[in-house]
């Protein structure tokens, strides 16, 4: 036995522990989601049931707070997509010695503690409708889109600023002096340049929000989101209901992985057979009676 042996043997038992620990609660949770006892059990597998699924779907407050998560997360990116975008193009704009600083005000909130999001939001937005009168404002819905919006639109400003690093400026140079006012470089040359960083970024928003809870707990009142909901059932002591619903999350972002990965492999195959196309076209060589 050598060096290299002993080499591939550890790095092959850290691989098994490291996938182990990583997939073997997934494993644990799916099986138990399928077993007929009344408490999480993987082993002994007793029957096949689907009794847990019909018990989530009856489960008026999981359903409840499935529906608020859906609209806190929608709510989240029509917010912080805007936000993320306008901070970004900001980014690329401001003069270079502030952009240090810029950045660093933008970031910030990602480097706050979502308990302190969470109580300053309620906090000031409290005092707001209070001298306003507008106490309509004060929303846990609205609250809590508010103060994960605080946070995930620096998020979604990161990834278009990877974006936009690699936009070629004399394409909106080009447009100006063919005419163009800026409102239609934005919409025409720009955006469709930032369309795979939008639908990023809103992904991003959206599967923040949903498993947020630092903020949500605060900002979110007397009202409940499926996080919340989840944590009040652990303490009271898990159910196979619970696991049941982990596998519809997983099966879910499985589905939503792999359809993005066809379409993603998709558009590479249509847009390498354009570029074959156009390289095809331009080396065919004319006819001799259109030359002459």
């Amino acid at each position: 036995m050598n060096s290299t042996t002993v080499r591939k043997a550890m790095f092959g038992f850290y691989t098994v522990i490291f996938f182990t620990y990583l997939f073997g609660p997934l494993l644990v949770m799916g099986i138990s989601a399928f077993n007929t006892p009344s408490y999480p059990t993987a082993w002994p597998f007793e029957a096949f049931t689907l009794k847990w699924f019909a018990d989530l779907a009856t489960d008026a407050d999981m359903m409840y707070g499935l529906k608020t998560s859906i609209i806190i997360g929608l709510g989240v990116v029509a917010l912080s997509v805007p936000v993320g975008l306008a901070a970004a193009i900001v980014m690329t704009q401001v003069y270079h010695r502030a952009r240090s600083i810029y950045y660093l005000i933008v970031v910030s909130p990602v480097l706050t503690p979502g308990v302190i999001l969470g109580i300053s939001t309620v906090i000031f937005w409290k005092d707001l409708t209070t001298v306003s009168g507008a106490s309509w404002l004060f929303n846990g819905v609205f609250l809590a889109i508010l103060g994960q919006s605080t946070f995930v639109s620096a998020y979604c400003m990161l990834v278009f600023t990877s974006r936009l690093q690699r936009f070629d400026r004399a394409q909106e140079e080009a447009a100006l002096d063919l005419g163009a006012t800026y409102p239609q470089v934005f919409r025409h040359v720009l955006l469709p340049f930032l369309a795979p960083a939008i639908a990023s970024s809103a992904v991003l928003a959206f599967l923040s929000s949903f498993e947020n809870y630092n903020t949500t707990t605060f900002a979110i009142l007397a009202d409940k989101t499926l996080v919340t909901v989840l944590a009040g059932r652990v303490r009271q002591g898990t159910t196979p209901s619970l696991s049941a619903l982990a596998v519809i999350i997983v099966a879910i972002t499985l589905a939503g992985a792999i359809a993005y990965e066809l379409l993603r492999r998709r558009e590479e195959r249509r847009a390498a057979a354009e570029k074959l196309a156009a390289e095809q076209t331009r080396d065919t060589p004319m006819p001799t009676s259109l030359a002459a």
